[in-house]
């Protein structure tokens, strides 16, 4: 069972805009008037940058029109003018992508692209324990053995100086299509579309690999000669890939606000009416109900069955599933990702209860600031989705370590306010190498330097770990009754889906309200109970959240909660999915 953890709620501020940087009431009047909504909803959108009409139309009704121009981005048309020669000259091309959700669908994302304007192209999906992340030596050589002349890196390369350096002097040219963030020297390649590229002008910095190859397709859709091969409207073509774009953005956690709302939106509206062979074998043998997928579903149930094939095997089998025309041949596949994903979970859990048993019986939480483990025979597939499950289980940063090849790699996952990112960078002395962002990480160092860089890291963590940082806050959008929870009120509510990073689910907080009937725990540790106020009653689901029945003794409580449906005989009935409970009166 998890410990009970004590949460701070702060209230109006799960958004991106602050009530001092707008005429805050003038905005929620003129949005709840123009679009007939409850203010409660209105201030919601306020804060989350909605100010206008025509900005709540792009966030409830976006189209394809509604995305930048891709020439925005740096380098685009050079990109652009060297794939077309390429095309035209029917020379070999390969798109070389990355293990992951987002390197997998942005490799078939380009892949079928290119393959449909006439291009001579394949892809290649590294090894993640044979070939290791991103463009390789190996790798590039054998590109140059089947005659590639050029190769598009996607959802990596941004950091391959060396690599892009040695793919010039045998005679290939490369293209990359990254997000992560570039070091100090960026690569010689041909072109680089990158946002975070310095100097890139583009509006929007917070795509995913597989959205900048998306921009990427989308700027050579406007060329004639693109046109002239697609034979048809080139527009249509072009949306036919946003599925690609929706799994990807949704899996690597990206920012759902903006130009990335627009794009996960349409590709699940894509995914929900016209499933490729691929996704939609996907979808049934995962047990999913086709029609329905949420953005949540992807990230919890279809991402790591893709992500599974790449972790303990070889993932060029999740480009062979996303691509393929048969369903049959995409249902036996599906089914093998299936299998993969079951054994993912069991090694998995073996290593979580193995790094479970080395926190309790060997680290002092106070001393060591972090936790940093490693073990020689730890899988190397899943030691990020049990980095995670620590932070979740304990509130601190993690690393875990494995060791390949005589050397100790790791993966990184942080808490909220800590730049895991900046923290590595601190202590880059002891490291080989290391890169990736505030929330994940992934790092490489010299086995006989472990306990070096540990020390250093829990020095960094120390340092940096406050108590307000290490006391996990939930952001209220807005406090409410029971009765503004309307039909209304919840399909509007419904409508902010796709959510995510910088869209959050809107959550909550109900003060005062009566417990009705015999709370009981149920499943693994699930609290259910029903609530009520003001003459209405809903059933309320705290997940994982048992250890505080204790708090309904009461019989009065304040809520924190987010607004969920669960399937009742097959009709959708609203519930109140709980985040935090606190005895009436205890204040937040």
């Amino acid at each position: 069972m998890s410990p009970v953890r004590e949460y701070r709620w702060s209230f109006g501020s799960n958004g991106s805009v602050p009530e001092a940087d707008v005429d805050f009431q003038a905005s929620v009047k003129r949005i709840t008037d123009e679009l007939s909504i409850s203010p409660i909803l209105a201030e919601i959108l306020v804060r989350r940058g909605i100010t206008t009409k025509e900005m709540a139309r792009v966030y409830f009704r976006p189209t394809v029109d509604d995305l930048h121009d891709p020439f925005l981005m740096s380098g685009m048309d050079v990109a652009v003018e060297r794939v077309l020669k390429a095309v035209k000259d029917g020379e070999p091309m390969l798109v070389y992508g990355d293990y992951d959700v987002d390197g997998t669908n942005g490799a078939s994302l380009l892949f079928m692209f290119l393959r449909a304007i006439g291009a001579r192209v394949t892809s290649f999906i590294p090894d993640r324990i044979k070939d290791g992340y991103g463009l390789t030596p190996g790798g590039i050589r054998r590109a140059k053995d089947q005659g590639v002349g050029l190769l598009i890196a996607i959802d990596c390369g941004i950091t391959a100086v060396d690599q892009v350096a040695y793919a010039a002097s045998i005679g290939i040219d490369v293209i990359i299509c990254d997000h992560h963030e570039p070091g100090p020297v960026l690569p010689a390649a041909v072109a680089i579309l990158n946002p975070l590229k310095p100097g890139c002008a583009y509006p929007f910095k917070h795509l995913c690999g597989c959205g900048v190859g998306f921009k990427f397709i989308q700027a050579l859709s406007t060329q004639d000669q693109v046109v002239h091969a697609l034979g048809e409207d080139a527009d249509y073509h072009l949306a036919r890939y946003l599925d690609f774009v929706a799994l990807a953005s949704t899996a690597d956690i990206v920012a759902l606000s903006e130009e990335n709302r627009t794009l996960v939106r349409l590709g699940l509206e894509l995914i929900n009416t016209e499933p490729r062979p691929g996704i939609r074998a996907l979808i049934e043998t995962s047990g999913l109900k086709p029609g329905r997928i949420t953005a949540g579903q992807i990230v919890f149930i279809l991402a790591p069955r893709i992500n599974a094939v790449g972790r303990l095997g070889d993932a060029n089998r999740a480009v062979e599933l996303l691509t393929c025309d048969s369903y049959e041949r995409a249902l036996t596949l599906a089914q093998v990702f299936e299998e993969e994903n079951k054994n993912r979970r069991r090694i998995d859990e073996e290593t979580f209860m193995q790094a479970q048993d080395l926190v309790e019986g060997f680290l002092d939480m106070e001393k060591e600031g972090a936790i940093v483990l490693h073990q020689e025979s730890w899988h190397p597939g899943v030691i990020g989705i049990v980095a995670s499950r620590l932070v979740e289980r304990y509130y601190r940063p993690a690393i875990m370590l494995t060791t390949v090849d005589g050397v100790a790699k790791g993966s990184a996952r942080s808490v909220a306010g800590f730049d895991i990112y900046q923290a590595l960078k601190r202590c880059e002395d002891t490291l080989l190498q290391f890169g990736g962002h505030k929330h994940a990480a992934g790092l490489t160092i010299a086995v006989d330097r472990i306990e070096e860089f540990k020390e250093a890291f829990s020095a960094v963590a120390k340092e940096l770990l406050t108590d307000d940082v290490l006391t996990p806050e939930i952001r209220i959008d807005a406090a409410i009754e029971l009765s503004d929870l309307t039909p209304k009120f919840i399909r509007i509510l419904n409508q902010f889906a796709p959510f995510g990073p910088r869209n959050m689910r809107p959550v909550f907080a109900v003060r005062n309200a009566e417990v009705v009937g015999s709370p009981r725990i149920v499943g693994n540790n699930h609290l259910r109970f029903k609530v009520r106020q003001n003459a209405r009653i809903f059933d309320a689901i705290g997940f994982n959240l048992g250890g505080l029945i204790d708090r309904l003794a009461g019989r009065r409580v304040d809520l924190a909660f987010s607004i969920d449906e669960s399937d009742f005989a097959g009709e959708l009935v609203p519930q109140l999915k709980l985040r935090d409970i606190k005895t009436a009166g205890m204040g937040s």
